[in-house]
């Protein structure tokens, strides 16, 4: 059942730590956390997808008070929940990594699943943005 983990903090610094995370974890895609945060912020997250699939105003209501950024309520509504229209359930997946080196915990990735056409790497737009300024560059140069 989630939110029975109390992660050793109170009530108001948990929950204000794992709606950050839910936030981010919508806004990027993946994030890298310890095992039982990730297990916290999987349940949540995949609370909010499903409120995401219903689409109404209650809904985006409820989404604007749990999560931290505006333009992660309107991705979830417009981009993430669509994805998800066909599955019930399941929508974060939590990869166990390994011991972090600091302390010693265990660490885990947690992701959406099936969001690689939400989350296109960003690299290769900005690639593609510098060779068209280098070319601008040098088609100004060739016509001086």
């Amino acid at each position: 059942m989630p939110g029975t983990r109390k992660l050793g903090r109170p009530t108001s610094h948990r929950m204000s730590m794992l709606k950050g995370m839910v936030t981010f974890l919508l806004e990027k895609g993946r994030i890298e956390t310890t095992v039982t945060r990730a297990k916290e912020v999987s349940a949540l997250t995949d609370k909010m997808i499903t409120l995401g699939k219903e689409n109404t105003l209650a809904a985006k209501r409820q989404a604007f008070a749990f999560l931290k950024k505006e333009s992660v309520v309107n991705k979830l509504f417009t981009l993430i929940a669509p994805n998800y229209d066909e599955r019930n359930g399941g929508y974060t997946r939590v990869l166990k990594v390994g011991p972090r080196r600091g302390d010693g915990a265990e660490m885990a990735i947690i992701e959406l699943v099936d969001a690689e056409a939400i989350y296109a790497p960003k690299t290769e737009k900005k690639a593609d943005k510098k060779e068209e300024k280098k070319e601008e560059k040098q088609e100004e140069k060739a016509a001086e």
